[in-house]
């Protein structure tokens, strides 16, 4: 009994974050079912574990809990979206801040090898893996910025305004806005220039911002 009881506990979180990723990434369509049985199956997990990640995720407003009727994709409206864009501009430009304030040696290459594959996504026209670097260049950021209650914010609020951001980055043109945008704020966080590592956050989260009211 204590065997089942370590292994949910050593699962839970990670069907918590597996099972979001997966819903970030529209593998599960908005309003569709979340069925316990069949997670249990697709990600090799308990009942009570599913049941755990699906309570984690509808408090962090992901999925909702329909009485007798189970669990499902929440939908986020583009209002919605907008406003977590909102928060998420200030909470992003202080990680940015910390991030410049913190850079170490090891941290400048990384972020250097990811501006190159930024550029050459953009340019060769991949947008797949234009949003998959960005995605990295996101969660680097907010390592290097160290800053956990941000941190912490940010991964819930970003998986809610995922799927919007998702059908932006492949609007025609978009990329080649964007990866001048993200190419500035890893400059300055190469450059240990916090303010405009802040400002060069700004601009950007604030273009997403006003291609979500014009898609509403």
């Amino acid at each position: 009994m204590s065997t089942t009881i370590e292994v949910e506990q050593a699962t839970g979180p990670d069907l918590t974050h597996r099972l979001r990723d997966a819903i970030q990434n529209a593998e599960f369509a908005p309003h569709q079912r979340l069925i316990e049985a069949d997670l249990s199956e697709r990600f090799g997990a308990s009942r009570a574990s599913v049941r755990t990640a699906l309570l984690n995720l509808a408090g962090e407003g992901l999925v909702e809990r329909l009485p007798n009727r189970g669990a499902r994709v929440r939908a986020i409206t583009v209002g919605e979206a907008i406003e977590i864009v909102e928060v998420r501009l200030g909470l992003e430009s202080l990680v940015a801040r910390k991030a410049a304030e913190n850079l170490t040696t090891k941290d400048a290459a990384v972020l250097r090898e990811l501006r190159g594959r930024i550029e050459s996504a953009a340019n060769e026209g991949s947008l797949v893996e234009y949003s998959r670097v960005n995605q990295e260049l996101d969660e680097r950021i907010r390592e290097i910025g160290a800053h956990a209650t941000a941190t912490q914010l940010l991964e819930r609020l970003r998986a809610q305004s995922a799927r919007h951001q998702f059908r932006l980055a492949f609007v025609p043109g978009r990329a080649a806005t964007s990866a001048p945008e993200h190419v500035a704020i890893i400059d300055a966080i190469l450059a240990r220039d916090a303010d405009a590592a802040e400002e060069a956050t700004r601009r950007h989260l604030a273009g997403i911002i006003a291609m979500l009211r014009a898609m509403d």
